[in-house]
């Protein structure tokens, strides 16, 4: 379904839909763009750019508890599940770069085993995305790795901005929920309205973008220079702090620990959290051998992963082109030259 939405009745669609399930947009929080939940009655601000914080952890969050447990003397130990049962979400604002991202994780946490931690919440979460307009972010290159600034993968409905007005497009059903809810407020999009989404969009696809180098130069690159001296050259400035896959959508890395709450009887938590390639003990063995011991092998790892890896284990590129790794590392090392540094070796 297609329609058209006026800019000043998106606060009573919002209105409506907080009626049954929780509302997050673009906020500035903590100094950073991510996604906060909308009070009743605020704005839902979309003149945004994309926000540094990404909305992968709607479905995967940060830190979250598998089970607890508890151990009374020698007996088996006493297990409580902790499979999450999370209010219904609507997320306004993914941008596309960020819907294909979902995508790739849901191939991560969905395909062969489900995870049913992740797959509990990304069943109550819809995703109202928001087409991008030209000028993109300056470190920008989804088209690059197949998408587009309109791209619909992973959406649930695709908003497109026009002139004092949204163009409203439902992908799924649980999008098509979202206008049910509030259908007096839309009208119904004309042939006129439709040539004016298609320029929006052509002209956003025209805008100059940053590039990678092709899928098989990266690939043929990434296998022939696998133990190459210049991987330590292009992170020599490398200071492991991990922002480049903490900011990415896509990044799935977690680690696994038990946390004590208690020690009699014995008591606590087995807990997930993110975890990062770019850490020197992401690879760390129990014998003290660590595979990836230099920042040269570890940026080797990020790329290959994204890049060759996942496109030999999934048949897509992992990477969705936001530029995130780009922008917020604090030293500059950017993928997009790095792709062509290695196929050029």
């Amino acid at each position: 379904m297609e329609a058209i939405l006026q800019k000043d009745r998106l606060g009573q669609w919002v209105a409506q839909l907080s009626t049954r399930a929780r509302v997050f947009a673009p906020a500035f929080v903590d100094d950073v763009w991510g996604y906060g939940p909308v009070e009743t009655g605020a704005e839902v601000p979309l003149d945004h750019g994309n926000t540094t914080r990404p909305p992968k952890n709607f479905v995967f969050p940060q830190r979250e508890v598998l089970y607890r447990f508890r151990v009374q003397d020698r007996h088996a130990p006493q297990i409580t599940p902790t499979v999450p049962e999370p209010e219904p979400a609507v997320v306004f604002g993914v941008r596309p770069c960020d819907g294909r991202a979902m995508v790739r994780n849901d191939k991560v946490f969905t395909c062969g085993v489900v995870d049913p931690y992740y797959q509990a919440r990304r069943d109550k979460v819809v995703f109202v995305g928001l087409a991008c307009s030209a000028p993109p972010s300056p470190n920008c290159f989804c088209q690059s790795v197949g998408g587009s600034p309109h791209s619909e993968d992973g959406l649930d409905v695709l908003m497109t901005e026009l002139e004092g007005r949204y163009h409203v497009k439902t992908l799924t059903a649980r999008g098509l929920e979202l206008l049910d809810a509030a259908r007096s407020l839309f009208d119904d999009a004309g042939a006129a309205d439709a040539g004016e989404v298609e320029r929006a969009h052509a002209a956003a696809r025209a805008y100059p973008q940053r590039t990678l180098a092709s899928q098989e130069q990266v690939v043929d690159g990434l296998k022939r220079n696998f133990d190459s001296p210049k991987w330590a050259e292009l992170a020599r400035a490398c200071i492991g702090c991990g922002a480049c896959t903490y900011l990415c959508p896509s990044c799935h890395c977690f680690d696994i620990n038990d946390e004590i709450t208690g020690t009699s009887p014995l008591a606590g938590e087995r807990v997930r959290t993110w975890d990062n390639c770019q850490f020197p003990d992401f690879t760390m063995h129990s014998s003290g051998h660590n595979p990836r011991d230099d920042t040269g092998s570890r940026l080797r790892q990020r790329v290959a992963h994204k890049l060759l890896y996942f496109v030999e284990n999934h048949g897509i590129q992992q990477c969705t082109g936001c530029g995130r790794c780009i922008t917020h590392c604090p030293v500059g090392i950017d993928i997009v030259r790095v792709t062509h540094e290695v196929a050029e070796v």
